[in-house]
């Protein structure tokens, strides 16, 4: 097992773990999703996904139908993905995903966590380097799949490392990769239970309970912005 396992075994996945919190997330996604792919399933690929990681969330039918009929209207936020970086205390890397229409009002709330809470908001670049961008597909497994001859044929589609999760198939890729990746999937028959990104760190820094708490404290603050849509940081979880 690699890296990828080991960060998804230890990673705490308590953000959103409100569910009307995840209906917004997703909402802002499919908003972003056609106003670059369109409104079609069939031809956004991108939706497809958000689509289906909304039933999955069991997020109803109907939201989700709002959802898309609100993005093709002409009432529709123009929503706009930002990415802040900084330093926690103890020099933990902070990297944080956003979604707003107002990345005047999102960046100064993000600065004032980071300045209540003992960090402080860096500039473009400052910790990206830290962190490897990844796409994420769990996909339902296939009676008769084998995991190692399956991940031999789809690192030409830039498949770095596939796992199983109790019926699941997971699946993490580069970045860039996630068109390929779901197209090898959809034409293979697999089906997909959740598609997404993550930022795995390349180095992991260990801190005691205490400092530990201190990290945890801006890091909620930040989860709890309803501009953000993720939070990752280099700190090692319980």
């Amino acid at each position: 097992m690699g890296r990828a396992f080991e960060y998804r075994k230890a990673r705490k996945m308590k953000r959103w773990g409100s569910m009307a919190r995840t209906f917004t997330k997703i909402g802002k996604e499919i908003a972003i999703s056609i106003k670059s792919g369109g409104p079609d399933p069939a031809s956004n690929s991108r939706l497809r996904v958000l689509m289906q990681n909304a039933k999955n969330a069991s997020m109803p039918k109907e939201n989700v139908e709002r959802a898309i009929k609100k993005a093709i209207s002409k009432d529709q936020t123009d929503y706009k993905e930002v990415v802040y970086e900084g330093y926690a205390p103890y020099g933990i890397a902070v990297l944080v995903e956003t979604a707003t229409d107002n990345p005047t009002r999102t960046v100064a709330n993000v600065r004032s966590y980071f300045n209540r809470c003992g960090g402080s908001l860096g500039t473009s670049g400052c910790v990206d380097y830290l962190f490897e961008h990844k796409c994420l597909f769990k996909i339902k497994n296939k009676e008769g799949v084998d995991i190692e001859e399956l991940e031999l044929e789809m690192i030409d589609f830039g498949v770095q490392e596939i796992f199983t999760e109790d019926d699941n198939i997971i699946i993490y890729g580069d970045f860039e990769a996630f068109g390929p990746i779901q197209k090898y999937i959809e034409d293979n028959g697999f089906e997909i239970v959740t598609a997404d990104f993550e930022r795995i760190p390349s180095e992991i820094k260990e801190l005691n309970e205490e400092q530990m708490a201190e990290v945890e404290k801006l890091l909620e603050k930040l989860e709890d912005d309803e501009d953000v849509t993720d939070v990752y940081h280099n700190m090692k979880d319980e």
